[in-house]
C-alpha cells in the first residue's frame, strides 16, 4: 500500500492548465481537494446520492495523471480517448494494491469516467465546475480562452437545477473576464 501511496505522491506536482489566484499553475492534488471540499459542502442538496462514494470518486478521479500529467480539454486531439491512456496508467499504479482494493478503485473509476451512476454524473459535474470555477480566480496569462470556458463540459454542469445554477453564475464572471 506504500507503494501505491508513493505512486500517486506525482500528482502533488502535476501541473494542470488553471492558475491560483497568485498566479502559478494549479496542480492536479489542488483541483481534486477542492473537488472534494465542493463535493462535501454540497452533499446535503442530495439526500438520494451516496456522499461517500462520490468523495471516492473525486479522490480517484485523476490518479492516473500521476504517472503521464494532464492534457487540457483544449489541447485533446479528439481522435484520441484521453481516458483510454489515463486507465492504462491507473492500471499501473494500483497494482501494488491487494486484489479487492484494486478492484474496487478500479470500478469506482470506470463507474465515474463512463458517468454510469447519480454519483459519477454529480461527480463529474462538480468536477468541470470546479475547473470553470479556478480559471475565474486564477492569475491567467494574458492569452488565457476564457471563451472556451463558457461552452465546456455543459453535458455534465447540466446535471440538475443546483449544478446549473452554480454554472450560471461562474459563466457570468467568466463573461466578464473574456469582455463580453
Amino acid at each position: 500500500m506504500l507503494d501505491f501511496l508513493r505512486g500517486a505522491e506525482p500528482l502533488k506536482s502535476t501541473l494542470r492548465s488553471g492558475y491560483t489566484a497568485q498566479g502559478r499553475p494549479e496542480s492536479t492534488a489542488e483541483h481534486t481537494w477542492r473537488l472534494c471540499l465542493m463535493a462535501m459542502i454540497f452533499a446535503g442538496e442530495y439526500p438520494e446520492v451516496d456522499p461517500h462514494r462520490v468523495l471516492k470518486m473525486c479522490v480517484i478521479h485523476d490518479l492516473g495523471e500521476a504517472l503521464h500529467g494532464d492534457i487540457p480539454a483544449i489541447h485533446q486531439d479528439p481522435g484520441l480517448d484521453k481516458a483510454v491512456e489515463e486507465r492504462k496508467d491507473l492500471l499501473t499504479l494500483l497494482a501494488p494494491l491487494p486484489a479487492d482494493t484494486r478492484a474496487e478503485l478500479l470500478a469506482l473509476w470506470d463507474e465515474y469516467h463512463a458517468a454510469a451512476t447519480a454519483e459519477a454524473r454529480l461527480a463529474k459535474a462538480f468536477d468541470k465546475l470546479e475547473t470553470v470555477l479556478q480559471h475565474t480566480q486564477g492569475q491567467n496569462p494574458p492569452d488565457f480562452d476564457y471563451v472556451f470556458n463558457l461552452g465546456y463540459a455543459r453535458q455534465y454542469t447540466d446535471y440538475d437545477a443546483l449544478t446549473r445554477t452554480a454554472r450560471a453564475l461562474i459563466d457570468a464572471e467568466t463573461a466578464r473576464l473574456a469582455g463580453l
